[in-house]
């Protein structure tokens, strides 16, 4: 079995760990509308959830968790990468890694690493619509 077959296996099987694995909530956060869902860690002496038992909402184990050879990677199975200039597109490994164009990107430079993406078969993950910024003189 090759890498790629092998990496594909284990995304469905983390996606599979993914689909059972329960929402876990803030100890008594249903009780407190001060109290935020997301999750912290129960550490009072005589906290129920921090023993688990019984009855209480699961708190996050290692049993959760998924391969280890695919933590980490987008859906998609590649390695994510920001990229900020047209520079950064020169590290990239088109067969294992796919870019992500930094938020503080404007438009011209998104389209200037667009244009260099495509030339060099590299995944971006945010395209955008980026219209043709035409330059004029005046």
């Amino acid at each position: 079995m090759n890498t790629l077959e092998l990496r594909r296996r284990l995304l469905r099987l983390r996606r599979r760990i993914a689909s059972k694995r329960p929402r876990f909530r803030r100890q008594e956060s249903w009780r407190y509308v001060r109290i935020k869902e997301s999750w912290r860690r129960p550490r009072g002496i005589d906290s129920k959830m921090r023993l688990k038992k019984k009855g209480w909402p699961p708190s996050p184990s290692v049993g959760y968790r998924g391969p280890k050879a695919v933590r980490g990677l987008h859906p998609s199975g590649y390695e994510e990468v920001l990229v900020y200039n047209v520079g950064d597109l020169a590290a990239i490994d088109p067969e294992t890694q796919a870019i992500r164009i930094a938020g503080t990107v404007g438009a011209r430079k998104r389209a200037q690493i667009l244009e260099e993406a495509e030339r060099r078969g590299i995944k971006v993950l945010n395209p955008g619509l980026v219209e043709e910024v035409e330059e004029f003189e005046p």
